[in-house]
């Protein structure tokens, strides 16, 4: 049946939870009363990314872009927009613009953004293997098994530069050409959908909008390894993106894309789901596959790596969703094409979860080599309430934390590397001068520390050596012999740890002890943090010059540590005062701060 016109609604994690599944239901029923059911289409696709706006709907053929749509709002939606054919401006993303008929070309989070990884997500819907396939879905798979050798497609993806885009960088061909050479027999292919860093979403939104581009490429990863068997390992807290890729692993075998003789060509591969239980540490390899096997996730000692030794002793393939989310297109369009994206190093995009202190927050993906100013100011919107821009963190809990002066550093692994920072998964988290390095720090080392498997001193001792000196700057009793002591933790947590969660740790710390050193000297010194975001350390009093003794702070107080008479200036005991702020939010004349 042919359409007119088709309603793409947002059908993401964010906006489902926002309210997008409501928005769905009343657009089919107020499509039907309006005599539009045979019309217009409803479709529910995956992430369109700006979740900062969400729920999203999109209005085709003219590209319409609404944000922020509410139930009540979709009445309106189909008599104006799609009766009528005159745009509802006030849930445009600019009113101001919606003549131009606003899409995202339009938007600034969108004009330097390059999706490769993300190519289907926001278009197709993710339940259906036709809308793939319209998409030129499983055309590369079909371009390997019958033009293709295994080797010419290893040398393809070599040539392409890919690097593995959950980690350290490293090259995705070199990893298949191992596991390629060894002998044969049975072999592994495995996804990494462990997505465990704070803030992260960026493999969940790929696997939820765009299901069958990892399978695609497992199947063909499958035939260049010569393996028959592949897993993905994704945790269960991700249920839309397993829901998902049930279905279109049931889809793709009922196609005769996934299973034995996949399209008659002699070649069988078959995929199966595993489910983690949110340990961080099965984010690295060789934990994830005890993990896989049944047993306690904890990292095995390398060499052998797992292209020669992995899953059950056999030779097996690592791959996250991001890395993998690539591979059709290079098939597709050819390693000479994706080569000539990124930087001399890096080649291709990054997908980034851009979260924190930003106006426009959301998922984004731009090619190997922007800036991180242009990240978070163009992309990004500058920073939230007209504050500061003092930090960002790339690579999550294991990432550094990078100044204001590395603003104009190009995003690729050895750059980031240079200024004490990772990539990691793509997590980055924008600070303002409202947040505290140091609690930063310390935070991420509570994460890590939780999430440790203990099995190396160096990492289960150090990082909880390293807590407590936090814990102890933070709560104003930390000395400069600390700073001294964490420094040399750091160090021996780099070199001696078994894993890779180990060994990056630290890295906050490092960071931030290398460009924050001043504001671990006022904890450390004046007892004082500038953000105010250590509580034992802030001190709260009252300006008897504003204050009108009108007894709200007093009555507020859980602590009975304001003292003071009717109309009269109020005073604060510091000895009393547990430093939980509620005096300075109730009060309406600005006479209470901190410091």
């Amino acid at each position: 049946m042919a359409y007119e016109s088709y309603v793409l609604v947002c059908g993401g994690t964010a906006c489902c939870s926002g309210g997008g599944t409501t928005v769905v239901e009343e657009f089919k029923k107020e499509l039907e009363a309006a005599g539009l059911k045979d019309k217009v289409q409803v479709v529910v696709t995956g992430c369109l990314g700006f979740c900062e706006q969400g729920p999203i709907v999109k209005i085709l053929p003219q590209g319409t872009f609404y944000v922020q749509v509410k139930a009540e709002d979709v009445k309106e939606i189909v008599a104006e927009h799609l009766v009528k054919g005159r745009v509802v401006q006030r849930l445009c993303y600019d009113p101001e613009q919606a003549k131009k008929l606003v899409a995202e070309a339009n938007i600034p989070f969108y004009q330097k953004q390059y999706r490769i990884v993300l190519r289907n997500c926001g278009i197709i819907d993710p339940e259906k293997i036709e809308d793939y396939i319209a998409r030129d879905g499983y055309k590369a798979i079909e371009k390997v098994l019958f033009e293709m050798t295994p080797e010419q497609v290893v040398e393809e993806i070599l040539k392409s530069g890919l690097r593995g885009r959950g980690g350290a960088g490293f090259p995705t061909g070199m990893k298949w050409k191992f596991a390629q050479q060894q002998p044969k027999g049975q072999k592994y292919m495995v996804c990494n959908a462990d997505e465990g860093d704070p803030g992260a979403y960026m493999d969940r939104s790929t696997l939820e909008g765009d299901p069958h581009s990892i399978l695609e490429a497992m199947t063909i990863a499958g035939y260049a390894i010569g393996a028959s068997k592949g897993f993905i390992y994704i945790r269960a807290e991700y249920p839309l993106a397993i829901e998902r890729l049930q279905i279109a692993i049931k889809q793709a075998h009922e196609l005769g894309l996934l299973g034995e003789d996949i399209l008659g060509s002699g070649f069988s591969f078959d995929i199966e789901l595993r489910f983690g239980a949110g340990a961080f540490v099965c984010g690295e390899e060789t934990a994830l596959l005890q993990s896989i096997e049944g047993n306690r996730g904890m990292p095995k000692p390398r060499p052998p790596f797992p292209a020669v030794k992995g899953l059950w002793g056999r030779p097996t393939v690592i791959n996250n969703v991001e890395t993998l989310a690539n591979i059709p297109v290079i098939i597709n369009k050819g390693a000479d094409w994706f080569n000539k994206i990124g930087t001399a190093t890096t080649k291709g995009t990054k997908v980034f979860a851009l979260t924190g202190k930003v106006n426009n927050s959301g998922l984004i993906e731009v090619p190997m080599g922007t800036t991180l100013r242009e990240i978070i100011f163009d992309i990004g919107g500058g920073i939230r309430g007209g504050h500061q821009f003092k930090a960002a963190q790339t690579g999550g809990p294991s990432g550094g934390i990078i100044p204001p002066q590395f603003l104009d550093t190009p995003i690729d692994y050895e750059s980031l590397a240079k200024i004490g920072s990772i990539m990691g998964s793509g997590g980055l988290i924008v600070m303002d001068e409202t947040d505290c390095v140091v609690d930063v720090a310390r935070f991420y080392l509570d994460f890590t520390v939780d999430e440790s498997c203990g099995k190396c001193a160096p990492c289960r001792i150090g990082g909880r050596k390293l807590l407590n000196y936090l814990k102890k700057i933070t709560d104003g009793r930390g000395t400069e012999q600390d700073i001294k002591d964490m420094q040399a933790i750091c160090d021996a947590m780099n070199k001696a740890s078994l894993c890779g969660l180990g060994q990056t740790a630290s890295n906050p710390v490092r960071s931030t002890l290398r460009y924050f050193m001043d504001e671990y000297m006022e904890h450390i010194n004046d007892k004082k943090c500038r953000a105010g975001k250590c509580t034992k350390l802030i001190q709260y009093k009252i300006d008897p010059a504003k204050c009108k003794g009108c007894t709200l702070c007093a009555r507020k107080c859980p602590a009975n540590a304001i003292t003071g008479t009717v109309k009269q200036p109020h005073v604060i005991d510091p000895a009393k005062c547990i430093k939980c702020g509620q005096c300075e939010l109730n009060c309406k004349f600005g006479a209470i701060s901190h410091g």
